[in-house]
C-alpha cells in the first residue's frame, strides 16, 4: 500500500504520512459515555457487521461523513491538548475494518507520541481472539500495531437479545472490556472492569 502523497511503502514512513481514504461521521471533543473520564471520541465510517438495532447504522457506509483529513486530525489533537481529557476513543462504524486500520495506525502512533499519558480505547464488533489476532479473518498488516497502541478494547457485536442497560461501556453482555496491554503481555484475554 502506498500513500497518495508519498512514493514509499506507508509502513516504513513516519507517523505523519496518511493514506486519507477513511471517512468519519463525527468527532466529539467532550465525551463521558465511551470510556473512563472525559474523552475525545472519533466515530469512523464503515462497518460490515450490521448489528441488529445498531445505535449508528448510518456509519455502516464507508462513504458516510467526511474525509479523515489533516483538519480532522488537528481538531482531535487540539481537543486532546487539555489536562482534563483522559484519552481518545475510537468507534463507529468499526475501526478494525481493514480499510480503517490502514489510516488509524499512523494517526494513533502520532497521538501516542504527542500524548503518551493519554489512554486509547477502541470499540469493535469483531472478537479479539477470533478475528483480530494472528490467523483471524481481519488480521492484516496493520492489526498488530493497532492492537499494541490500545489500552482498552471493547469487543464483540451488539446482540439485541443480550442488551443490558446496566452494563458499563457496552450494550450487550457478550461484549468484553479487555485490557490490551496485559492481554498482549500474557498472550491471553485479560478483562478490565470485571
Amino acid at each position: 500500500m502506498t500513500c497518495r502523497d508519498c512514493t514509499d511503502d506507508v509502513r516504513g514512513l513516519s507517523p505523519v504520512c496518511y493514506d486519507e481514504d477513511m471517512n468519519y461521521g463525527k468527532i466529539k471533543t467532550y465525551d463521558i459515555a465511551n470510556g473512563e473520564g472525559v474523552r475525545v471520541t472519533l466515530f469512523v465510517s464503515g462497518c460490515r457487521n450490521h448489528c441488529f438495532n445498531c445505535f449508528q447504522p448510518q456509519t455502516w457506509d464507508f462513504g458516510y461523513g467526511q474525509p479523515f483529513d489533516q483538519a480532522a486530525r488537528d481538531q482531535i489533537f487540539q481537543a486532546l491538548d487539555h489536562a482534563y481529557i483522559q484519552g481518545l476513543t475510537l468507534l463507529g462504524g468499526d475501526p478494525f475494518e481493514p480499510e480503517n486500520q490502514a489510516d488509524l495506525v499512523p494517526f494513533l502512533e502520532e497521538v501516542k507520541a504527542r500524548y503518551p499519558d493519554k489512554d486509547i480505547w477502541a470499540f469493535t464488533g469483531y472478537i479479539l481472539d477470533q478475528d483480530l489476532l494472528d490467523g483471524g479473518r481481519l488480521h492484516g498488516p496493520w492489526t498488530d500495531r493497532f492492537l499494541s497502541l490500545l489500552d482498552i478494547l471493547v469487543d464483540g457485536p451488539f446482540v439485541q437479545n443480550l442488551y443490558d442497560i446496566s452494563l458499563k461501556f457496552r450494550g450487550s453482555s457478550n461484549q468484553r472490556i479487555i485490557d490490551m496491554k496485559q492481554s498482549l503481555a500474557s498472550q491471553d484475554v485479560i478483562l478490565y472492569l470485571e
